[in-house]
């Protein structure tokens, strides 16, 4: 029996003579999706998703690894006068080739542990709300750890092509700049290879996961939350019953409330991460992998703990927009990978 099964089951058991009951909008489950379709409409639904976001990742990485605060606004203005629209897409191709595994990885790790917790929480005796924020907070984490074993030579190729040419950082940081040229994406991993072996590829892995793992598991039990929340002020509010619309409102709010948190949360350890991806540390002349504690060094000098907030705004608003749209895509990528009934 699929998880929105059971838990209908427990409703009609305990509140059948409650008129007042408010209750969310079906639950699609793993086992009322069609695979094929649900993996290849969301490849397409999400590379779309990624290619209008993708230069606002590309401004947030700039500042992270900026020696000094730069605003967004002159970071595009310096991007568009010296790379013209190719600087807003440095390491696209890369990012969107490695993005569609991970996804589909990440989509099949959140709906699998989402369903067997569900289940588990439910048969225990747990209520609604309960089971629906472990569920979510259970699967965001899996899914977290499961996507980064993809998700992190990507970004380490991706953001090294995203900070080629920029002129500011090869001025102020001429003994920490990885002083390789990429043609390309493939000329990258090649060279990165070459240099640092396939260990190269991971660096950062750990924090990653210190990052996005317990960022996932907060943002999906407290998306499930809000969305219990919010949809029960929007219902009483105006009265409305459950439709379509009013789901997706639902969901973009719930999704954005979500993120702002996680945004302010992680944002110290995701810029650490980001410098050890894509920055080396100079010793005795010899260039090798820069560690957490000198780039947490680095950030002390350059500005404090303000420096640990620089690209704060692109990456809030980047996770806010992102998602704001992936759970409103998800969702309606669910429904229309839902198995026809027979």
């Amino acid at each position: 029996m699929s998880l929105g099964a059971l838990m209908e089951e427990k409703r009609r058991a305990t509140t059948s003579s409650s008129s007042s009951q408010v209750h969310m909008s079906n639950d699609i489950d793993w086992q009322m999706l069609d695979k094929s379709r649900f993996f290849f409409l969301g490849a397409a639904l999400f590379s779309g998703v990624s290619t209008a976001l993708y230069p606002i990742v590309v401004l947030k990485t700039r500042q992270q690894v900026s020696p000094t605060r730069v605003s967004c606004a002159n970071i595009s203005l310096a991007i568009a006068r010296l790379e013209g629209l190719r600087g807003f897409y440095k390491g696209f191709g890369t990012s969107l080739l490695g993005t569609i595994p991970a996804r589909a990885l990440y989509m099949t790790a959140l709906e699998i542990t989402k369903s067997s917790v569900g289940q588990a929480t439910v048969r225990l005796g747990l209520s609604d709300t309960t089971s629906l924020a472990v569920a979510n907070g259970a699967a965001g984490l899996t899914s977290a750890v499961a996507a980064q074993t993809v998700w992190t030579p990507i970004d380490v190729v991706s953001q090294r092509l995203m900070i080629q040419g920029d002129v500011s950082l090869s001025k102020h940081l001429p003994g920490v700049m990885n002083s390789c040229r990429y043609r390309n994406g493939f000329d990258a991993f090649r060279k990165i290879l070459y240099t640092d072996g396939p260990r190269g590829f991971y660096r950062g892995f750990g924090i990653s996961i210190l990052t996005y793992a317990p960022s996932n598991a907060v943002w999906w039990a407290s998306y499930s939350l809000a969305q219990k929340s919010i949809w029960s002020r929007y219902k009483h509010s105006y009265n409305h019953k459950e439709d379509a619309g009013g789901s997706v409102v639902v969901q973009a709010l719930s999704a954005a409330t979500a993120s702002g948190c996680s945004a302010l949360v992680t944002m110290p350890v995701d810029t650490i991460k980001t410098r050890l991806q894509v920055l080396d540390a100079e010793e005795n002349g010899r260039r090798r992998a820069m560690t957490v504690m000198q780039s947490v060094k680095s950030l002390m000098k350059e500005g404090g703990v303000g420096a640990c907030y620089r690209g704060l705004g692109p990456r809030w608003v980047s996770m806010s927009m992102s998602a704001t749209t992936m759970i409103t895509t998800y969702e309606f990528l669910k429904r229309l990978a839902t198995k026809k009934q027979k």
